[in-house]
């Protein structure tokens, strides 16, 4: 039977081992999964979900505002994408983002250079500073002669900071000969790692959090890439995360979806949730390679006690704006839809001098501020240009909103 319809029943990952210890598996016991089952996926009929089906929504679309012309972070050596920034406790604002040498090209650059850098700066718009790479390549695992799944590659950053305290930094790695694309690109499998600031250091772990399916015949059974977590109400993580089905005879696989896992703890273990998501009922959405990309999760307790999704529109399924950013919505983070104001971007965004971008945004990601209020869009530009010139994160403020109480 196809994963997505199948039962749950099968093997669970444990948290990621130590570097001593090779990672085990459990078998799943049928109470265990339904307990998981009414923790995470029966939707409750709490006050709080009561009051949130009343709850206005957010319209992020009306926030967004030009971006300044300094409020860029790029370097003509490289390119640079995938910026997520996250407000430390110093007061300073601190960004994980990609980044490539511009000499081996953006495509197929990104799947085999790639590494995860890490630059701070003063105020939220920057200007952001280098400091140093933040998860760099790491070879061989000598516990096991073999390279570590993330060994040549790290890439796709998404931060977040968990009650408890600790940063989290999830992120997609692979490994290759640094030469094969397809080599390196299915082998993506998302990771995590763990710091007690965005400044690092940040502790790596010998197994991915997320692994392809062993059903062939499931949407994540070729490779599995493009995390995005949000702290549930009670503490545990919803990811979100992209993936490939196998296809006999097409190396490259399948259409690209998006599906969910959910875990108590940051670390894991991760269990993934029957079907996908960001996919609309409408009869032509299969023809279509892939609908949507690059998500940014977020619970807010503010907009409607809901999780919301920024996600890239990349056929104009959900806004009309083909290759915009649209903003979906969710009151259990597994069942999406279009949020009421949907559109958040067009194709193109405008600079304050009155200009417009020569390109997309990709890669959208939210800065909060202290009271946990949305105040700036990161995004990343300029990809797969032919001109010379190198792909950068932009940085667009967002208006305040009407009233000032948390929102996250």
């Amino acid at each position: 039977m196809d994963r997505r319809g199948a039962d749950l029943e099968g093997e669970i990952v444990l948290p990621p081992a130590p570097a001593d210890r090779p990672a085990e598996k459990l078998p799943a016991l049928k109470h265990v999964i339904v307990l998981l089952r009414a923790l995470f996926c029966a939707p409750l009929l709490t006050s709080a979900t009561l009051l949130a089906a009343a709850a206005p929504t957010l319209d992020l679309g009306a926030r967004l505002q030009p971006a300044p012309l300094a409020a860029r972070f790029s370097d003509p050596a490289w390119h640079i994408w995938c910026g997520a920034p996250i407000r430390g406790d110093d007061g300073k604002y601190h960004l994980l983002y990609s980044r490539w040498p511009a000499a081996v090209g953006f495509a197929p650059g990104w799947a085999l250079h790639s590494e995860i850098a890490y630059a701070v700066a003063d105020q939220p718009l920057g200007p952001y500073r280098f400091v140093h790479v933040a998860l760099p390549k790491r070879g061989v695992n000598p516990a096991t002669g073999k390279k570590f799944w993330d060994a040549d590659v790290t890439h796709n950053p998404n931060v977040l900071r968990h009650p408890n305290g600790k940063f989290y930094l999830f992120y997609m790695g692979n490994h290759g000969d640094g030469k094969d694309y397809p080599l390196h690109r299915n082998h993506q499998r998302v990771g995590v790692a763990v710091a007690a600031s965005p400044a690092g250091p940040w502790q790596r772990f010998d197994q991915p959090i997320v692994d392809v399916s062993p059903d062939p015949t499931a949407f994540d059974s070729l490779c599995v890439t493009n995390p995005a977590a949000a702290v549930r109400p009670d503490g545990g993580i919803l990811l979100l995360y992209k993936a490939v089905q196998i296809i006999a005879g097409k190396p490259m696989g399948g259409n690209v979806r998006f599906g969910a896992a959910l875990a108590a703890a940051p670390e894991g273990p991760y269990v993934k949730t029957p079907g996908r998501i960001f996919e609309p009922e409408s009869p032509g959405a299969a023809a279509h390679w892939m609908i949507a990309e690059d998500p940014f999760v977020w619970f807010s307790a503010r907009d409607g006690q809901r999780y919301y999704a920024v996600a890239r529109d990349v056929v104009g399924q959900f806004t009309g704006a083909k290759g915009g950013l649209a903003l979906f919505q969710s009151d259990d983070g597994l069942r999406w839809r279009a949020a009421d104001h949907a559109k958040v971007l067009g194709a193109k965004f405008t600079w304050t001098d009155g200009s417009a971008s020569q390109t997309q945004i990709e890669r959208p990601a939210l800065l909060f501020d202290a009271t946990g209020q949305p105040i700036a869009l990161f995004g990343a530009t300029d990809g797969y240009r032919k001109d010379g010139l190198t792909s950068f994160n932009v940085h667009l403020p967002l208006r305040p909103a009407a009233a000032s109480a948390p929102t996250r």
